[in-house]
């Protein structure tokens, strides 16, 4: 069954698919099925920070899936042991539940906030959550979101969800006057879907500030912003705070799925025996591949290597004072270029030009170009995101 366009009609249309296939990978580059050569600005949605086929995580995949894939979660996993552990000493965190994916860690930290706001009597507990954020697409993490857009036709939403604007500590301290009920506060290091809004310096030490003046959790999601992307492992990492519960995804897999809630202190202690749990999460193959992961950015440097690459990209796309681009926010290798008007045709375009990228908050040119991207492929993408961007505004 194909329709029109070449595509299959097989699938459900969740998707507005542009029009190509991707054959093969390596390192910052696609290939498609006529042999034409794409740089990839996107990695996946910050998934592939490694790039493509890269030769650890290759040979990681192939040994293990050679050995062992799946047992079950009613035994011990001793990868999963061994990840956790790692992911808790990097982090600071106590314990981690690992799981497959994004939207599924963050529907373990939502339960932890429940529990933590029962455990203290709220009979109906409350999370602060943030406007403009994206946490997920399961009826929880929807809810919990700032974005109209992914929660419409999904009604009845998640109730315990109190939404404040993002970067403004003052709008948090209110609601800890005039709601007793508040339990966490979740939010994103940097919003990503949200249009790559980075807060100003402080805002997550604030944040801690009030939870502990409050008892609630501080529960950061860096889903997108994790394993290095920011210019450190995690992001918080910049601020002088330590949170009480994390959610990762997308990087620490390379293009394998799996997720992780880790948490600390009583945070930690929170989930029992038969309060939560996972068929294929923290399996033998997706831990292993989180170890790899972790391996090659430790010993390489990647974390630093991001954060140079996004100076220097930042940098560079500013002074190609490009037509309509009204800023340019960045950290690390989170880059968003607001232009003056919608640009949802740009994604397309910039196919034309050999460039992968997509737009956000319908006028935010979103780029998480690889950590492996050479300095040479640095000014490469520049070059073809410049000539994507003026012909858009030519168009």
């Amino acid at each position: 069954m194909f329709g029109l366009d070449g595509m299959t009609d097989a699938l459900m249309t969740t998707y507005n698919r542009l029009p190509v296939a991707f054959a093969r990978g390596d390192g910052a580059w696609l290939w498609d099925e006529d042999g034409n050569r794409y740089l990839d600005g996107l990695c996946g949605i910050a998934v592939t920070g490694l790039g493509h086929a890269h030769p650890d995580i290759s040979a990681a995949l192939a040994d293990q899936a050679a050995t062992l894939l799946h047992t079950s979660n009613f035994y011990r996993i001793p990868l999963q042991e061994q990840l956790g552990e790692r992911l808790c000493a990097l982090s600071g965190m106590d314990r981690a539940f690992l799981c497959n994916s994004g939207a599924e860690a963050n529907e373990a930290a939502l339960k932890l906030a429940r529990l933590h706001g029962h455990s203290r009597e709220i009979d109906l507990p409350a999370i602060v959550v943030m406007e403009q954020s994206f946490h997920g697409r399961t009826l929880a993490t929807l809810s919990a979101s700032g974005s109209r857009k992914v929660q419409a036709g999904f009604e009845p939403l998640v109730q315990g969800f109190i939404r404040v604007p993002y970067n403004d500590l003052e709008a948090v301290r209110a609601v800890a006057r005039n709601s007793p009920t508040v339990a966490a506060v979740l939010v994103e290091p940097v919003l990503g879907e949200g249009g790559i809004r980075v807060p100003d310096p402080g805002y997550l030490a604030g944040l801690r500030e009030i939870c502990d003046q409050n008892d609630w959790l501080l529960m950061l999601d860096e889903i997108q912003t994790g394993i290095a992307r920011t210019g450190k492992l995690f992001a918080f990492q910049h601020e002088e705070m330590v949170p009480d519960v994390i959610t990762l995804a997308k990087a620490l897999g390379n293009g394998m799925p799996i997720g992780a809630c880790l948490a600390r202190g009583t945070a930690a202690a929170l989930f029992q025996p038969g309060n939560h749990g996972t068929t294929f999460g923290g399996n033998p193959l997706a831990c292993r591949v989180g170890m790899s992961v972790l391996d090659v950015v430790e010993r390489d440097g990647l974390a630093a290597r991001a954060a140079e690459l996004g100076d220097r990209l930042a940098q560079e796309i500013t002074t190609a004072e490009l037509p309509g681009v009204i800023e340019v926010r960045h950290h690390g290798l989170m880059i968003g270029i607001e232009l003056d008007r919608p640009a949802t045709a740009l994604p397309a375009l910039a196919l034309e030009h050999g460039l992968l990228l997509n737009v956000t908050a319908e006028r935010v040119i979103r780029l998480l170009p690889p950590m492996i991207l050479s300095d040479d492929e640095a000014g490469e993408l520049v070059v073809r995101l410049a000539s994507a961007v003026r012909a858009f505004a030519a168009a």
